[in-house]
């Protein structure tokens, strides 16, 4: 096909309009948008090499419509969150119950950043002192447990001015345990989805849940015969027990981490 000099001459206009309004309207500079924000939309090339109709908004990258300088004209910044705080006290003394420790969003994330995760998380715990400072004494009663991974947090001090006893291990046959543990969700209690009937766990009896003047923890059956059924709960969920037998007690846990525990 043969063009004349005057189709050549219009064809090369609409080619320097189309590039002039490309440079003026075209691209997502300036236009980067939360959300999903159907407004946020302009015509050059997309992603996927298509010229037309393309957006800048957030929902472009799940929609696969983004313009083709979208990641760079509008960067993903990630959550920007603060230290977590220390964890507070418990929620009651002398007996099982939570504490929580938070951290604070400085930044939300935009241009489908790393979104904020949690920014509270809860723990099961023991008070060994009431409000006035008084020791709150031996209980008879089930050995309560929560997750290694918090019980980490738990400060080591020496309630009877002694020194530092370093702990031990007992480890357990879990013999029968309720429903409940394995429906638990929240974050503080998904540990418990690990408890098993018949699987070994191991227990660590350490500061200051462990008893100074007889170097035990509250339930931990060293004075029970081998064969006793032994009773447990799980702080955090009341309705989370059960019973276990004592098989031994070590100096260091051996379990995987997923079935160690600590006494509180």
């Amino acid at each position: 096909m043969m063009w004349s000099f005057g189709e050549y001459a219009s064809l090369l206009l609409v080619a320097a309009a189309l590039g002039m309004y490309h440079l003026v309207e075209g691209g997502c500079s300036g236009k980067c948008c939360q959300g999903t924000d159907l407004t946020c939309v302009t015509t050059d090339w997309r992603m996927d090499r298509v010229y037309g109709t393309c957006y800048c908004d957030e929902g472009c990258i799940r929609t696969k419509d983004c313009c083709f300088d979208y990641s760079t004209e509008c960067p993903a910044q990630p959550c920007v969150v603060t230290e977590w705080s220390y964890w507070s006290g418990c929620s009651q003394p002398c007996q099982p119950s939570l504490r929580v420790r938070r951290r604070h969003i400085l930044q939300e994330s935009r241009n489908s950043g790393e979104p904020c995760s949690s920014v509270e998380e809860k723990a099961g715990c023991r008070e060994y002192r009431d409000h006035q400072g008084t020791h709150c004494g031996v209980n008879i009663g089930p050995a309560f447990i929560t997750s290694i991974k918090f019980g980490r947090g738990r400060p080591k001090h020496d309630v009877y001015g002694t020194s530092l006893d370093p702990g031990f291990c007992m480890k357990y046959k879990m013999e029968s345990l309720t429903p409940h543990c394995t429906l638990e969700n929240q974050p503080h209690t998904q540990w418990m989805q690990y408890l098993r009937e018949g699987y070994t766990v191991c227990v660590a009896c350490q500061p200051p849940a462990m008893q100074n003047h007889s170097s035990s923890c509250q339930g931990d059956g060293q004075e029970s015969d081998s064969d006793a059924l032994l009773h447990w709960q799980a702080v955090g969920s009341p309705r989370c027990r059960g019973t276990w037998k004592r098989v031994q007690r070590t100096q260091q846990c051996s379990c995987p981490q997923v079935h160690s525990f600590v006494f509180i």
